[in-house]
């Protein structure tokens, strides 16, 4: 049953709402009175957010969008824009973590990576980037990892892949500034509880090849993975809020870090 929530008249934009961090911060966002469209690139797996919405009692408006695909993309922030006339916050959260070692890794696959967690947060921001400056307001939150900062062995893909979205977050940060537009960077690590550890996670294809030099180190890396991920680790509820709260009040920090406990 969907609860009365006030409206507040703002509208979230939300990347990678199928599981996890992105599902988690499209119903609280709905929750705290926003109109909320989440996108996923593959709408058949709604299902988990569509439940989600409807315990807690909010309607979450459900959108395709790709952003490697920038039709896709052109087509989810017409779709918003067409429906209310702005779009006052943007959550950069698709992506997915590529575990393995650097030689293991192809140059496929690394530019796979950076094409979704960089250059894919990048077409959607500059998507958005125009009806935020004509309104002279806008919010632009990129979730982006502790790893960035903090990058160790097996996953330097990954890593980099975020270093570049904290670099790109800062510079447009201080670019945006003028336009009255805001941008947040949420730094979440060591939350096991979401589906990142298995639904967003991937090898490369030489990972578990016996015949690489990395074979044994990747198979212990890949132990520890499956250990952590059975052990859930921090509530990712917890960065959801943090998001929201960012939102809401983007002045009060720029970056925020947030260790799961």
């Amino acid at each position: 049953m969907q609860r009365d929530t006030k409206s507040n008249g703002r509208v979230a934009l939300v990347t990678g709402a199928s599981s996890g961090f992105g599902l988690l911060t499209s119903v609280e966002l709905a929750r705290d009175g926003y109109t909320v469209f989440a996108t996923l690139r593959d709408t058949t797996r709604r299902g988990e957010l569509d439940e989600a919405a409807r315990e807690a009692g909010v309607e979450v408006r459900v959108l395709r969008l790709d952003v490697t695909d920038e039709a896709s993309i052109s087509s989810a922030v017409d779709e918003v824009l067409r429906s209310t006339g702005r779009i006052d916050v943007l959550v950069n959260n698709a992506g997915y973590t590529l575990d393995g070692y650097f030689e293991d890794v192809s140059a496929a696959e690394l530019r796979e990576q950076f094409e979704t967690n960089v250059f894919g947060l990048a077409a959607v921001t500059r998507a958005v980037l125009p009806a935020m400056r004509q309104r002279g307001e806008g919010t632009l939150i990129n979730v982006s990892s502790l790893s960035g900062r903090n990058p160790g062995p097996g996953y330097s893909a990954y890593c980099a892949s975020k270093a570049a979205v904290n670099a790109l977050s800062e510079s447009l940060r201080e670019e945006l500034a003028p336009f009255g537009i805001h941008v947040v960077l949420v730094e979440p690590g060591g939350y096991t509880g979401t589906n990142i550890l298995r639904r967003n996670r991937r090898l490369p294809a030489l990972a578990l090849d016996p015949s690489s030099p990395y074979h044994r180190m990747t198979q212990a890396l890949e132990a520890e993975m499956q250990g952590l991920a059975a052990r859930p680790k921090g509530n990712p509820r917890e960065v959801a809020l943090a998001i929201v709260e960012a939102a809401n009040d983007p002045k009060a920090w720029p970056r925020r870090e947030l260790r799961a406990k």
